[in-house]
């Protein structure tokens, strides 16, 4: 068991939480707040390059990331290393979500909208679903995983989930001074986005989160369907 954290986020492939919640991660973390990310797959399957072996970009794609989390200052990152496109609701993977909900205790789970319609990443709707689920009711109920309890890992009560590339955001999260270490984070990974000389990416960048702070007091946003479940 360690001691509770303030925010996990569950991302379907190495770069995604960049995309999604890098820059609230970033704000939080400048605050003090303790930030876990759990990487499901590997990203092996993650190129157009016919001469790049799926391993080889597997072991690339884990630097990227590790080196995106460390600009972020997220205290920690966790491999599942699943195949990319080969995620599958099993209850094998729904455990392993719940005993690391359970053993790090988050206050706020992150993850992938499962429910966004018609094209939508098929890793990306499993790894939602599950996460969702295993949050509620698998990581909160004594009697489901009675081996966990074993383990010493007791029930765990997730107080909200942010949902990022929502058809329904209800909540914004203010990125104005954290979106240039989003964009830096973003650029650690080349095997996706290019070099640093790829000029549309900002560009691009802000123009969406600045649509998604469209209302608010702030400049720039990350948007989220949010769900509160216990207070």
């Amino acid at each position: 068991m360690t001691a509770p954290v303030d925010m996990m986020v569950f991302t379907p492939h190495p770069d995604d939480a960049e995309y999604g919640v890098a820059g609230t991660a970033a704000r939080l973390a400048a605050e003090g707040k303790v930030i876990i990310y759990v990487v499901c797959t590997n990203g092996d399957k993650g190129t157009s390059d016919m001469n790049m072996k799926p391993e080889e970009l597997a072991k690339t794609r884990e630097k990227e990331q590790l080196a995106a989390a460390e600009l972020l200052g997220v205290r920690e990152v966790i491999f599942l290393r699943y195949p990319d496109q080969g995620l599958e609701d099993t209850p094998e993977f729904r455990k392993e979500i719940v005993r690391l909900i359970r053993m790090y205790q988050p206050e706020t789970v992150v993850t992938a909208d499962p429910y966004r319609r018609y094209i939508w990443h098929r890793d990306h709707r499993i790894t939602g679903q599950v996460v969702l689920d295993a949050v509620f009711p698998y990581a909160r109920d004594i009697h489901a995983y009675p081996d966990l309890i074993e383990e010493g890992l007791q029930p765990h009560r997730v107080r909200e989930i942010l949902l990022w590339g929502s058809e329904e955001p209800n909540y914004r999260s203010d990125i104005t001074d954290t979106f240039d270490v989003k964009i830096a984070a973003l650029r650690c990974h080349r095997s996706q986005v290019g070099d640093s000389s790829n000029p549309g990416l900002e560009e691009r960048m802000r123009q969406r989160h600045h649509m998604f702070a469209e209302g608010e007091d702030f400049e720039l946003a990350e948007a989220f369907h949010r769900v509160e479940l216990f207070r």
